[in-house]
């Protein structure tokens, strides 16, 4: 239920990306909305402060301190009344000396004086409504001595209010522009960017339903060790799958023999004695045979520890036994093996390999079985051969399907020879089959001396 309440990776990935692009975007705006008002209002010292010059280069004292200021027949702002800036000079005892035309309807604010020498600029309220006011004081010199002038300069807001006013819609305008585009933008680029997920996602639900059996797709490599380790789960899956079918295979196939024996032991033997002899040591073969095929399920290949398997009494016990199997056959069984000659291999598997292959010499031989082992420069090599009919060379690689005979009329499970191969991949080995020159058919069989 969590799974399917979950947001899709695609969805989360683009809000997630949205609401860092908001975000951006607002600290954007934030951050361009201060620096233009901090412009702006640089803007209006920078005019306060011309306008102040230029008073106090209109601006003559006479010898009595009587002042002469010529502005306002000179700037159009402070000589026009309903100017939006205007200005006046105060004296000592912040007495108002001289105040131009356009602040005949305004109130003049009482401030405190500033320091001698000293420039201020600051925002004020007058009458409820924000101004901005330039203001430096200066000792005036005269012939008569000193006097202390305070010049001053006002403007409202309305102005710059409204230059901010614009550029604020002018910025959010561009600004939502930018987004819708950078949005659509991202679309696109997290689609192209997912693009991969998404193919993943396809072939998924394609393995799932059966259409195909791994990932095919070339993947970037962030995500080809996701790829590579779900092909790796299916391969094992299948192999696992395989490997059961198979050691289902393999035992109906080993526990073949062993009934036959069991069939011909209960019709054939006349001795009691000699009948329960052959049942104990065929059921006991075939307890081993289910013990071995469970223990192969778990475990396969080889390892140091393994023990020293003599080959030539393994052999005479698996022909012994698979002669009662073949009663009507009496082939002449030739073997071939020192006494001293073994493998270190798990016996189970060894008894797999030559009973298969014995089995498989009784059931096509005419009258002659040969079976050899002995040393081949770094090698032990084991044969297998009769004297059969044989079969063509492009019908070699079939019979090591499982499943194939190469005569169906013969009875036969048609996986003898693909239990071989099974066992010789896992150690290691080489499986050879040829026809032999005088006829019939030979399985070589090669492990590395050292085993």
């Amino acid at each position: 239920m969590q799974q399917a309440g979950m947001m899709s990776l695609n969805r989360r990935v683009l809000l997630s990306a949205t609401l860092v692009l908001l975000v951006f975007i607002a600290g954007i705006a934030v951050t361009l909305d201060r620096a233009f008002y901090d412009s702006a209002r640089m803007g209006v010292k920078d005019r306060l402060f011309a306008k102040l010059l230029m008073l106090m280069g209109d601006t003559e004292v006479e010898g009595n301190g009587r002042l002469d200021v010529t502005t306002n027949q000179h700037d159009a702002e402070f000589g026009h009344l309903n100017s939006d800036t205007f200005g006046f000079i105060v004296g000592r005892s912040n007495t108002i000396l001289w105040r131009s035309i356009s602040s005949l309807n305004k109130t003049i604010p009482t401030l405190a004086l500033p320091e001698q020498g000293k420039k201020e600029f600051e925002q004020i309220t007058i009458n409820d409504a924000p101004h901005f006011i330039y203001r430096y004081s200066v000792a005036w010199e005269t012939p008569s001595g000193d006097y202390p002038l305070t010049f001053n300069v006002i403007t409202d807001t309305v102005l710059l209010d409204a230059q901010i006013e614009r550029y604020r819609e002018d910025l959010w305008g561009w600004l939502g522009v930018m987004v819708i585009f950078l949005l659509a933008a991202q679309m696109l680029a997290l689609r192209w960017g997912l693009l991969p997920m998404r193919q993943v996602s396809v072939e998924l639900a394609a393995i799932e339903s059966g259409q195909q059996e791994s990932l095919k797709g070339a993947y970037p490599r962030e995500l080809r060790l996701l790829t590579d380790s779900i092909n790796s789960l299916i391969a094992h899956e299948h192999k696992q799958q395989r490997r059961y079918r198979n050691g289902l295979a393999d035992l109906a196939h080993s526990l073949k023999t062993p009934l036959a024996v069991l069939q011909g032991a209960i019709h054939g033997e006349s001795d009691e004695t000699a009948r329960q002899k052959t049942i104990q040591e065929q059921i006991e073969r075939m307890d081993n045979t289910i013990q071995y095929q469970l223990r192969r399920a778990a475990t396969a290949g080889s390892s140091p520890g393994m023990g020293f398997i003599l080959l030539r009494p393994l052999a005479d016990r698996i022909v012994h036994t698979i002669t009662k199997a073949y009663r009507d056959k009496k082939p002449e069984i030739a073997v071939d093996i020192a006494d001293d000659l073994g493998l270190r291999i798990d016996e189970g598997d060894l008894m797999e390999l030559l009973g298969n292959l014995i089995d498989n010499a009784f059931k096509w031989c005419r009258h002659h079985i040969h079976l050899s082992a002995g040393y081949q420069k770094n090698q032990i090599v084991i044969r297998v051969q009769d004297d059969g009919p044989g079969i063509s060379q492009h019908e070699i690689a079939r019979i090591l399907e499982r499943g194939v005979r190469a005569d169906q009329s013969t009875p036969g499970h048609g996986i003898g020879l693909a239990i071989v191969r099974d066992i010789m991949q896992v150690y290691d080995g080489e499986m050879q089959i040829e026809n032999n020159p005088e006829g019939g058919l030979g399985v070589i069989l090669r492990f590395e001396r050292g085993r």
